[in-house]
């Protein structure tokens, strides 16, 4: 399974083509943003235009809009980078810092049992965004980030929230698949095999190859009888993760579950944190 392919690499996902005529200026400001990733955090305005596919014209007004209001900063060589107006708005995210606030003290107790990586992702839309992550100076490279986007076909913490989506969600994922030359899971009917493993056994486990060989296990977190969130260990290595890392996954996973009941709502509106789409 591919844990680090696309986190925060390539182009953006664009939603869409060039911006449509009279397109609402709310969506071509999400698409001007949307260009910076963690290849691109900072960008001319030729590549703000050429990656958001916005006429230079217009992608220089709206940056200077977003400017005004603190989302885009501007460097002294003219290169516009993420404001840190949008750092603060995002902090206020439910499903992120809120769901961050519940499990960071697990998290950092599978962290130090295991001294690897430790991820926390929820699933937005068709992939997995990762909401935290914790990793020790010497564990394995990898290439995603906080914030970054995963697959969902391919990652463990991605069946794990795949597995336990809405059937809808399931089929357009499976009907879609497309698998990478080495990916353990080969067909659309092999995927279907997998999530249906995942969700008896309730947890996923897997490895990849390139481009550093690394394998994962990764557990649902729940609240109440929704899962909300999939936590994972990354570790080196090819074949099974090591013996101990499923059973203390699955721990913590269950105790982040426990600690979300607990606080019934306090630390965020369950309504509008699991909203799914």
């Amino acid at each position: 399974m591919n844990e680090m392919a696309t986190a925060d690499g390539g182009a953006p996902r664009r939603r869409g083509g060039r911006p449509a005529e009279g397109q609402p200026v709310i969506d071509r400001a999400f698409l001007l943003l949307g260009s910076f990733d963690g290849d691109h955090r900072a960008q001319t305005l030729a590549e703000l235009a050429q990656r958001s596919g916005i006429p230079r014209s217009s992608a220089l007004r709206l940056a200077r809009s977003l400017m005004n209001v603190g989302a885009l900063e501007r460097l002294g060589d003219g290169r516009f980078v993420v404001g840190l107006r949008l750092l603060e708005t995002a902090s206020l995210a439910p499903r992120g810092h809120g769901l961050r606030s519940v499990a960071m003290p697990f998290m950092e107790d599978l962290f130090h049992v295991t001294r690897q990586h430790v991820l926390l992702a929820v699933r937005d839309q068709g992939e997995a965004l990762l909401v935290e992550r914790l990793s020790a100076r010497d564990a394995s490279p990898v290439r995603y980030r906080v914030g970054g986007r995963l697959p969902l076909a391919s990652t463990g913490v991605g069946l794990v929230l795949l597995a336990f989506a809405p059937p809808a969600v399931q089929e357009q994922a499976i009907a879609a698949y497309a698998p990478e030359h080495d990916d353990d899971i080969r067909t659309p009917a092999d995927l279907r095999r997998v999530l249906a493993e995942v969700r008896r056994g309730d947890h996923a486990v897997g490895h990849q190859n390139r481009p550093w060989k690394v394998s994962t296990v990764a557990a649902p977190v729940r609240d109440g009888s929704e899962v909300v969130a999939a936590l994972s260990v990354v570790a080196p290595g090819t074949g099974s993760p090591n013996p101990g890392y499923g059973p203390a996954v699955r721990a913590t996973a269950r105790a982040i579950s426990r600690r979300l009941v607990e606080d019934g709502g306090r630390t965020m509106p369950v309504e509008a944190a699991y909203g799914h789409r």
